[in-house]
């Protein structure tokens, strides 16, 4: 019997023990890719409508806006993207984390258009999307090491589709609210 890598979650020695919270959003026997199909429609039916003004809401004093946290989305998909292809095509070099708090600060997203940033948004979905489909079975297998932690092509997809649901949870939970109210 093979496994399926959609639908069976990562082992715990495929992922460092910080990214357990973002393999476990992915309900039990769901398809990753899929989530993360579906969570483009989510982040446009949630995000599309705001006004560049409602994008800059900060649920709280020192967290990100709207726009930052898109771009840090986006941003974090890139890297996770790439980590995913070097593992899927076997590298073994290990892989350097990145300061998230870094490259939100200097991606100037608060002054674009939010607009822009769903748009880049889509391409970089489309990108990963494309990515994991054309990666044979055998690739979501591979182990390599990322920020000092081993981890699987497997994990990667899992943690890619986790993390958006974790804003996309929190967007809902914190900072939705607060525009009902304004």
């Amino acid at each position: 019997m093979t496994t399926n890598f959609r639908t069976t979650r990562p082992a715990a020695h495929e992922y460092g023990a910080y990214y357990l919270r973002y393999i476990q959003q992915i309900p039990e026997g769901h398809d990753p890719v899929q989530q993360l199909r579906e969570q483009a429609a989510a982040v446009h039916a949630l995000l599309g409508h705001l006004t560049d003004e409602q994008a800059l809401l900060r649920y709280a004093p020192g967290k990100w806006s709207i726009k930052e946290t898109l771009g840090h989305i986006i941003d974090t998909e890139r890297v996770f993207a790439y980590r995913l292809l070097r593992i899927a095509r076997g590298d073994q070099q290990a892989l350097p984390g990145f300061d998230q708090d870094q490259f939100t600060a200097l991606s100037g997203a608060d002054a674009r258009p939010l607009t822009d940033i769903l748009r880049e948004y889509d391409a970089v979905r489309a990108a990963t999307l494309a990515l994991l489909e054309s990666l044979p079975e055998e690739a979501f297998a591979r182990l390599g090491t990322a920020s000092d932690m081993p981890v699987s092509v497997r994990a990667l997809a899992y943690m890619l589709a986790g993390h958006e649901a974790h804003h996309l949870q929190l967007w809902r939970e914190r900072v939705m609210p607060l525009l009902q109210t304004s």
